[in-house]
């Protein structure tokens, strides 16, 4: 008898990411011309996408509205084979990201809030988790209004869940109690090293011998965490680091020639989750997010992850 497939559900922001590309950033009160102006699925959809091109079976638990915005939305996880657990969202249409990248794909982000945020506890639980999924969350959930509905729904979960946190660049700044409550139910932390930093105030990247920065990052992450959590640290294409059962082990990335880094931090999340929930190691599963992450610096636009097939290629050619 066949164990059921883990899933990768995902309580985050569905958005609609209007990418300009723009030569430099204005001036305060100032105006710059942007080079192109295209409209993407991204937030949330950037990591179940991800995860489904990486043979996954992703599900997006969070709020979809219902106009242009939304239907994108729809469409985009419609053709990736996700599903979107919860009902739309009547009246009110979703939200939009406004990103400028500049040339050295460096982006800045000025985003809205919609339907996205429109989650209750009861619209989270149409995704079903049971034992062995994995369930995302991002630290920008945890803002009102979706903090309480999603914290009261984490805190229910059934055991065995996995609760994946990424917890973004607000998290360190939310009330010692919504931390520390985050942190109790959280079994996986995936985040860059400015965030492990942020959390911790151990020593940051680049302050020590090269990896020896990130694995210390790693332990002080660990720390805050129950026993038995998994602690992952990127530094973007220096790899990341893998904690787990106390050992840390580095995971060297593949540097690129970026040209939109707008969601390469997502790519590696979603390919991380879809290959533990098949069943590949910690490990391994890190270094094809690594080499996904890679991959994904080369193309434009948030939900452009490569594919199972591509990141296979893109390992064999180096070896």
């Amino acid at each position: 008898m066949t164990s059921p497939a883990r899933r990768v559900i995902h309580t985050g922001q569905a958005m609609v990411d209007l990418v300009l590309e723009v030569g430099r950033l204005p001036s305060r009160g100032g105006n710059v011309m942007a080079d192109s102006a295209t409209r993407y699925a991204g937030g949330a959809v950037t990591i179940v996408v991800a995860a489904a091109r990486s043979g996954g079976e992703a599900v997006l638990a969070g709020a979809v509205g219902t106009g242009p915005n939304g239907d994108l939305v729809r469409d985009v996880l419609a053709a990736e084979g996700v599903e979107a657990s919860a009902p739309p969202v009547a009246d009110l249409d979703t939200g939009e990201c406004v990103v400028l990248v500049e040339p050295s794909a460096e982006r800045t982000f000025v985003t809205t809030r919609a339907a996205e945020r429109r989650i209750t506890r009861g619209s989270l639980a149409t995704s079903d988790p049971v034992e062995g999924d994995l369930v995302c969350v991002s630290g920008y959930t945890l803002l009102p209004p979706t903090r309480d509905p999603l914290l009261g729904w984490l805190e229910d979960l059934p055991g065995g869940v996995q609760v994946v946190l990424d917890p973004g660049a607000p998290f360190a700044t939310f009330e010692p109690d919504v931390v520390e409550r985050v942190l109790a139910r959280t079994t996986v932390w995936t985040s860059n090293a400015a965030e492990a930093l942020d959390l911790t105030g151990a020593p940051g990247a680049g302050e020590q011998q090269e990896g020896a920065d990130l694995v210390a990052l790693s332990g002080s992450v660990a720390e805050r965490l129950a026993p038995g959590a998994v602690v992952v640290v990127r530094d973007g294409p220096r790899g990341c680091v893998v904690r787990r059962d106390g050992t840390a082990t580095l995971v060297p990335g593949f540097p690129q020639t970026a040209v939109d880094t707008n969601g390469a931090g997502d790519t590696h999340t979603g390919v991380l989750c879809a290959g533990v929930a098949s069943g590949v190691p910690w490990v391994e599963a890190a270094r094809r997010a690594n080499a996904a992450a890679a991959v994904k610096v080369t193309r434009r636009g948030p939900a452009t992850a490569p594919t199972a097939a591509e990141v296979d290629a893109f390992l064999e050619e180096r070896g």
